[in-house]
């Protein structure tokens, strides 16, 4: 029996049967490249201002949320689809994934030895954080999967992605 991957693409992120570990990385490395990119600038930005670690701290996780939202929330406003539903999309789909890498990621770095203190020169900032968003991968992607294969998170994106 010959399988339509297209459709068998699409049932899965319905929620009406099993979600690949291919697809749940896919919509975690989606959601943690938004993350990454406002993790590392706010943690840049608070850093190269000598700001505390609670306010930097702070500035990277609402940039994380931001820009996780905003790749999302591009890619569901490409479809034709208004901003106000685009952004509803953007927040089922990413919320909880965001949270859980925050969570993670920020967990990590805090836990960690010194990486509070270093500095953008450090080469433990860049390896406690590269480390740190790795983990968050890791503890997100069973997440995502749980999400799609009840037609939430990453899963009600899928019908704008045409």
């Amino acid at each position: 029996m010959q399988h339509d991957t297209h459709s068998e693409h699409a049932h899965t992120h319905e929620g009406h049967g099993t979600v690949s570990w291919s697809t749940a990385a896919q919509a975690t490395l989606h959601c943690l490249t938004g993350c990454a990119i406002g993790e590392v600038l706010g943690m840049v930005i608070g850093t190269a201002l000598g700001w505390g670690n609670v306010p930097t701290m702070i500035l990277a996780i609402v940039l994380a949320f931001v820009f996780g939202y905003s790749l999302t929330l591009r890619g569901v406003l490409r479809a034709g689809v208004g901003f106000r539903t685009a952004f509803r999309v953007a927040l089922a789909a990413d919320t909880l994934s965001i949270a859980v890498m925050e969570l993670i990621d920020n967990g990590v770095i805090a836990l960690w030895p010194n990486a509070m203190d270093a500095h953008l020169a450090d080469l433990l900032f860049w390896g406690a954080l590269a480390i740190s968003l790795a983990f968050a991968f890791v503890v997100a992607t069973p997440v995502n999967k749980w999400m799609i294969g009840r037609g939430k998170g990453h899963a009600v994106v899928h019908q704008y992605h045409r």
